[in-house]
């Protein structure tokens, strides 16, 4: 594993220098998050793609401060993708994430050659509690957070770094995120999106139920989507190997 710097965003990846003829998956952490989310992706899947998981800008080792708005956090990815000069660029978000991917996919489509949306909407609205505990008592939220972000069989071992990742957050960012994800919609701009898009679910995501994928689904008319069994919001961490898998298998229908 490798780690770098490219336009103030601090990024890991399964190999450097990338390779020309290899799709580059980008992946993109939610909410208050960081590049340890996708740890089994960078391992998993090293030498069959190009895995680059980023910190978003004023998270984890990334310079800076958090941004405001999904735009803004879409851009920074846009101009972080052409830095990198990634091959055949497939964004891949969690989450808020996922939101930002959906932003990539309509306002930077050249930044892309395909996406993938797991456990996210076209529209997050953030719960009222969540903003007011992220504001008032973050070390609460971050003791909460496993217990409704990932699914009751899954091992809470296999999660702590997530967990002690995000506790090393800033709070103030975090709550940003929140309130971005909140403001986001774009429900009425999915058909526009042409290139392929996978989208995942999992059974047991009490943050973004399956129901807001099968609307993805229904409405991008590129889009195919997998549906995961026994895992919660954290699915990607939850159920590593599987979600690989899917990621191949998307690719590969694809012609990436």
């Amino acid at each position: 594993m490798v780690r770098r710097e490219a336009n103030g965003i601090a990024y890991v990846s399964s190999g450097w220098p990338l390779d020309g003829a290899k799709p580059t998956l980008i992946f993109i952490h939610g909410a208050g998050g960081s590049h340890v989310l996708w740890q089994g992706q960078v391992d998993g899947l090293a030498g069959k793609v190009n895995a680059v998981a980023i910190d978003l800008p004023g998270h984890g080792d990334s310079k800076g401060d958090g941004m405001g708005t999904i735009e803004d956090y879409a851009r920074a990815v846009a101009d972080f993708i052409r830095a990198i000069e990634a091959p055949k660029p497939v964004p891949c978000g969690l989450s808020m994430g996922g939101a930002i991917t959906q932003q990539l996919l309509l306002d930077h489509p050249d930044a892309c050659c395909a996406g993938i949306l797991i456990g996210t909407g076209a529209r997050l609205r953030v719960q009222p509690l969540i903003l007011k505990t992220v504001e008032e008592d973050f070390s609460g939220y971050v003791d909460s957070f496993l217990a409704f972000a990932a699914s009751e069989k899954t091992d809470p071992e296999r999660l702590r770094p997530i967990s002690e990742a995000t506790a090393r957050g800033k709070p103030q960012v975090a709550l940003g995120d929140f309130k971005a994800c909140d403001a986001f919609d774009v429900m009425e701009r999915l058909p526009s999106i042409e290139v392929p898009v996978l989208v995942i679910t999992s059974e047991e995501d009490k943050l973004t139920p399956p129901k807001y994928g099968i609307f993805l689904e229904e409405t991008i008319k590129t889009a195919s989507r997998v549906h995961i069994q026994d895992a919660g919001h954290l699915v990607p961490a939850e159920k590593p190997a599987e979600v690989n898998q899917v990621i191949l298998d998307f690719l590969a229908r694809a012609a990436l």
